[in-house]
C-alpha cells in the first residue's frame, strides 16, 4: 500500500492497483486537481477542509469514472449540484474492484456542544488502513495503518494519544494539521510516547509516496 498525503486532511492511497482520494477539502485544492487515475473518492463528512465541492467538480473531469463513496449527509450537498455518490455504512464491507471498503458510522468529535456536530464516517480500506475522519472512532478491531488526526478545535495532545493508545495500531502517521505553524508536542510528544505502547508513529512528508 502507497500513502501520500497532500494537505490537511487528504491523502491518496494506491493499493491492488487502484488509487483511493480520501477526503478532497479546501486545505488542499490545487494538488487535487492534478490526480489522474483516481477511481475511488471517499468523503468522512461535509466540512469544507474535507469537502470542496469545486475541487470535487475539477477532479470528475480529470476522473470521470470515480466513484464517490460517503454518507448521506455529505449526499445532501452533493445533490445540489448534481454530482453522484454511493452511500457506504452499517459496517457492512464493500468490494470495489479488489478493494474492501468497510464504513464505520459515527459522529464527527465535539468541537463546543452541537457546534460543527455532522455524521462522520470512518473508513476501512483493505482491512489495514483506518481513516477515521474528524473522529476518535473504534472500530472494533485490530488496526494496522492508521491515519491519527492531531490538532483542530476538537483534538488536543492528550486526546489523539489516549486514541491511539486505545485502538493501538501497528504504524500510525499524523494528519488534520494543516492549521499548525509548528508541528510541536503535535509530533514530538507521540513519536516518543506511543513507541513505549509499541506504536511506531510515522510522520508523512506533504507530496511524498511512502509505501506501507
Amino acid at each position: 500500500m502507497k500513502i501520500t498525503k497532500l494537505g490537511q486532511s487528504c491523502l491518496v492511497v494506491e493499493t491492488n492497483g487502484k488509487k483511493i482520494l480520501i477526503d478532497p477539502g479546501s486545505y488542499s485544492v490545487e494538488e487535487q486537481v492534478k490526480e489522474l487515475g483516481v477511481g475511488l473518492i471517499l468523503i468522512t463528512h461535509e466540512h469544507p477542509d474535507h469537502l470542496d465541492l469545486e475541487s470535487i467538480k475539477k477532479i470528475l473531469l480529470n476522473n470521470p469514472d470515480a466513484i464517490i463513496i460517503t454518507n448521506d449527509g455529505v449526499g445532501k450537498s452533493l445533490n445540489e449540484v448534481g454530482i453522484k455518490y454511493e452511500v457506504l455504512e452499517d459496517r457492512a464491507p464493500k468490494d470495489f474492484s479488489g478493494v474492501e471498503i468497510e464504513a464505520c458510522d459515527c459522529k464527527h468529535e465535539e468541537i463546543f456542544e452541537d457546534y460543527g456536530q455532522c455524521k462522520n464516517t470512518a473508513f476501512f480500506i483493505n482491512k489495514r488502513l483506518f481513516h477515521p475522519g474528524d473522529s476518535f472512532c473504534n472500530p472494533g478491531k485490530p488496526i494496522e495503518i492508521l491515519a491519527l488526526p492531531v490538532a483542530g478545535p476538537w483534538s488536543r495532545v492528550r486526546d489523539f494519544m489516549k486514541y491511539a493508545i486505545e485502538v493501538k495500531p501497528q504504524i500510525c502517521f499524523p494528519f488534520h494539521d494543516g492549521m499548525l505553524k509548528s508541528f510541536g508536542s503535535a509530533h514530538r510528544v507521540p513519536q516518543t510516547a506511543l513507541a513505549k505502547f509499541g506504536i511506531e508513529f510515522k510522520v508523512l512528508e506533504l507530496g511524498k509516496t511512502e509505501e506501507f
